[in-house]
């Protein structure tokens, strides 16, 4: 009985074992991929502050391309900025929920 008892539970130490050395990959890969994530984000939000704002220092820029037969109207850049700002607000939303986990 013993015997069964001691097997047991080295079975049960294994498979605890080998889940912790799963997690441990898992954890690690999730690591990497917010590192790209971050890196995405850091990237998206230079190109943001690239564009200002209509009425900062930068806005008469965006006029004068528009203006000097820019490829895009000011109109379209804002709304791919205002896409951009989306899009950064649902990767922080991710990386926020992943980081309770």
């Amino acid at each position: 009985m013993h015997d069964s008892d001691g097997q047991n539970i080295k079975d049960e130490v294994s498979l605890l074992e080998n889940n912790i050395e799963l997690l441990v990959a898992r954890l690690s890969d999730c690591r990497k991929e917010n590192e790209v994530l971050r890196s995405e984000l850091s990237s998206l939000q230079n190109i943001l502050r690239y564009w200002k704002l209509p009425g900062t220092a930068g806005s008469s820029d965006l006029e004068a391309g528009e203006s000097s037969g820019g490829k895009f109207a000011y109109a379209e850049k804002m709304q791919v900025k205002q896409k951009l700002v989306l899009l950064l607000q649902k990767i922080e939303m991710e990386l926020r929920n992943n980081q309770t986990l």
